[in-house]
């Protein structure tokens, strides 16, 4: 639907993921955090030893990603938005796009209203 023309395969799930599940990757654990709004599954990866949020297209630098794309939800957007903005304000953010920055730094989350467009 988004590229036309190509024919993308779908691909085997190999692990669904869950909230709260945890991934340990050679000694880092990633705790899933669901944050649904850019899509239905979206998901973030967060590690409190580390104090890194790995956000995907959840949030970036100043904004957040796309929900008006197919399976997109403003209000899910808002909700998932201000569940991260309750992160220690030093988390550090690496998003799937741009710059990194803080859950700090991004003091516009706590305005996000829940069922904001």
């Amino acid at each position: 639907m988004l590229l036309p023309g190509v024919d993308l395969p779908p691909l085997a799930v190999g692990r669904e993921l869950n909230e709260g599940d945890v991934l340990d990757l050679g000694g880092l654990q990633l705790r899933v955090l669901l944050t649904p709004g850019h899509t239905p599954g979206s998901i973030c990866l967060y590690t409190a030893e580390q104090s890194t949020l790995l956000a995907g297209d959840t949030l970036f630098a100043g904004s957040y990603g796309r929900v008006d794309l197919p399976g997109g939800d403003p209000r899910q957007m808002a909700i998932s938005l201000r569940r991260l903005a309750a992160l220690p304000p030093a988390t550090r953010v690496l998003p799937g796009h741009g710059p990194s920055t803080t859950i700090g730094a991004e003091s516009w989350l706590v305005r996000v209203q829940p069922f904001a467009g």
